[in-house]
């Protein structure tokens, strides 16, 4: 299409969508003159609810700069409560209006309007989003009201959302210059568990934390070595969660993971972390529950009835993976010296027989087989084989 076409085709927008289309290029170039120069040309002070999130928006990006921050600021205060106050019978904000407000009430300090803000989605039934709740709990957190960010916290959590890593790191910055240890504790796992690895900045929070004097004072002396272990054992390895253990100063030290899983600056071995025992429980639960859906009930009710009175196991051993392993040949077939070698091999490691399951099909041809069958029956006799139903999946 050449400039002339354009041209005419501009000249046949109305009135509303030139607003709109001039609205958007100012939202692009994030113009705040220019979109306040076109607020106030327009013969309409009240705007839909789309064009006044547009030049909310706008204001809500122009915060960065030190030049346009104290307009953006006074400008959208006025669009919005224009709009509030002009409509308050009919005028209903959606999420991205209360963030943007939100956003020009934590710039202006007053975090206590914009935490009003974010938790006034439930007034107008609205889906409430982690971004909405962010503007209050940075503006406590960088003004170090540090009860005030734990509040904000909380509501998050009531509402059914999770916190991040940005959160998090604020949260964690505030507690530690706070010098609230069990907070700093308590934050440094909720990223361990939520993040895994932090990025650079939250990196310079854990360092700062563990470099002050604070850090170096706080610990218990004296503690049980078995209740550590215990702990250990329960939240999957690598981790006790019973607070800062020891006094002294921290040796802090940036280094990189081998590809054997050492620490390339102290070389000490780092542990696997497995999931803790309650997110054990919820994955078996979820299992039951596509597991009864699939399966034929009974079945493996009957299964998990039997598991409950014969619970001693630490391992189970997938028979047909193991007995199959490998047999992809012309006179390969399901090997029972295998599965037995493996049996053996973790009976050995902890003195406690695995649980072997195996489809009720294969067992049956297995005690068929004269020269295994007292092997298999042993097996059985030992309460250490589970027959899978005939009508089930034994991966269940």
């Amino acid at each position: 299409m050449n400039s002339q076409n354009k041209k005419k085709k501009r000249q046949k927008l109305n009135p509303e969508a030139e607003f709109r289309f001039t609205l958007d290029h100012c939202s692009k170039t994030k113009d705040l003159s220019a979109a306040i120069s076109l607020y106030e040309s327009s013969p309409n002070p009240t705007l839909s609810l789309n064009n006044l999130n547009s030049l909310l928006y706008i204001c809500s990006n122009s915060l960065s700069n030190l030049e346009t921050r104290e307009l953006a600021i006074e400008f959208g205060f006025k669009l919005f409560d224009l709009h509030r106050s002009k409509n308050s019978s009919i005028f209903k904000p959606n999420e991205a209006t209360l963030t943007a407000v939100a956003r020009l009430a934590s710039a202006k300090g007053d975090g206590d309007y914009a935490f009003e803000l974010s938790k006034s989605v439930k007034k107008y039934a609205l889906a409430p989003k982690l971004r909405t709740y962010g503007p209050a709990l940075f503006c406590f957190s960088d003004n170090g009201m540090a009860d005030k960010a734990y509040e904000v916290e909380e509501h998050i959590k009531s509402v059914g959302l999770q916190l991040e890593e940005p959160e998090l790191a604020a949260l964690l910055k505030v507690s530690a210059e706070s010098g609230r240890e069990k907070k700093v504790y308590e934050y440094l796992h909720k990223l361990r568990a939520a993040v895994r690895g932090v990025n650079g900045s939250t990196a310079e929070i854990i360092e700062s934390w563990f470099n002050g004097e604070k850090a170096a004072m706080v610990g218990l002396v004296n503690w049980d070595e078995d209740e550590v272990k215990e702990a250990i054992l329960t939240n999957g390895g690598g981790w006790h969660g019973l607070g800062w253990l020891g006094t002294g100063k921290w040796i802090i030290q940036r280094s990189s993971v081998a590809s054997d899983g050492r620490c390339c600056a102290c070389d000490q071995q780092l542990t696997c972390v497995d999931i803790d025992r309650a997110e054990t429980e919820k994955f078996a639960q979820s299992v039951a529950s596509l597991a009864m859906e699939r399966e034929v009930q009974s079945n493996f009710k009957e299964f998990q009835d039997w598991i409950q009175q014969n619970s001693e196991y630490e391992a189970v051993v997938d028979g047909a993976n193991i007995g199959l392993y490998q047999q992809n040949f012309a006179e390969g077939g399901f090997s029972v010296s295998q599965l037995e070698a493996v049996v053996k091999e973790l009976y050995n490691k902890s003195k406690r027989w695995p649980l072997i399951v195996l489809h009720n099909k294969r067992v049956r041809a297995l005690l068929e087989n004269s020269s295994i069958r007292e092997l298999v029956q042993d097996w059985i006799d030992k309460r250490i084989l589970y027959g899978t139903p005939y009508g089930s999946n034994d991966d269940w």
